[in-house]
């Protein structure tokens, strides 16, 4: 009898964890692109497009910090015996520092399991080329295109004296910007500037603050010129 009753419990604890795999696949990928909209800031899903954090685009089945390219992984990433499972996902997602501490991603986590499945079976249709339609190109939708900038935010000579940028643009006008408030930047990816030819963004929640975004480091050094006129 006794033998009988442990057999049962057995079954009925398999059966329980057939049944949470279950749950972990059963996400809804078209609403788990929503829910991931949160993540875009940060993460690409275009294969080689990589931002804050690595492009998303094939990490099914694969090792955590082995995407290509991506040269920002912390040690404990690099270190990690991970494979990115619906399981391993769903650790992740609920709690990044819990699941691997000493990572460098500084997301709180995702608290809803049911849009922690979403995001997941997302992820998934990504790395199976199976995405909803639309989603996939709507995730960069908010990265413009810095080569088709319009005239106001193509620069055309920096100017630094003292505490003050004077940034002069192709469509004629001048502003004068406290160093301050004016950040450099570089974006190598298909999508940024043409070289020699930089791109001023605005920013801060008055509208007072810039950046000035570069091809490369080389041309910041050779765009700015120390003039006091």
């Amino acid at each position: 009898m006794n033998r009988v009753v442990h057999v049962c419990r057995y079954g009925v604890l398999i059966a329980g964890l057939v049944l949470g795999l279950e749950a972990l696949a059963a996400g809804d990928a078209a609403r788990g692109a929503k829910v991931f909209q949160a993540c875009m800031a940060c993460h690409s899903v275009e294969p080689g497009e990589h931002m804050t954090g690595p492009s998303l685009a094939h990490i099914w089945s694969r090792k955590a910090g082995a995407v290509e390219d991506f040269l920002r992984y912390s040690d404990a990433m690099k270190k990690a015996d991970v494979v990115w499972t619906e399981a391993n996902l769903d650790r992740w997602l609920a709690n990044p520092q819990s699941f691997l501490p000493g990572t460098s991603m500084s997301f709180a986590g995702i608290r809803e399991e049911k849009d922690r499945q979403d995001v997941i079976a997302y992820l998934k249709s990504v790395s199976e080329g199976k995405a909803p339609a639309g989603a996939r190109q709507g995730m960069m939708g908010g990265m413009p295109n810095l080569k088709k900038a319009p005239p106001e935010g193509r620069v055309t000579a920096i100017e630094h004296c003292r505490d003050t940028y004077t940034v002069k643009t192709a469509d004629g006008k001048v502003n004068k910007v406290w160093e301050f408030n004016l950040r450099f930047k570089t974006d190598s990816s298909k999508d940024g500037p043409v070289p020699g030819r930089p791109v001023i963004v605005g920013a801060g929640m008055q509208g007072d603050r810039a950046s000035v975004v570069f091809a490369s480091p080389e041309d910041i050094s050779n765009f700015i010129k120390q003039s006091c006129k």
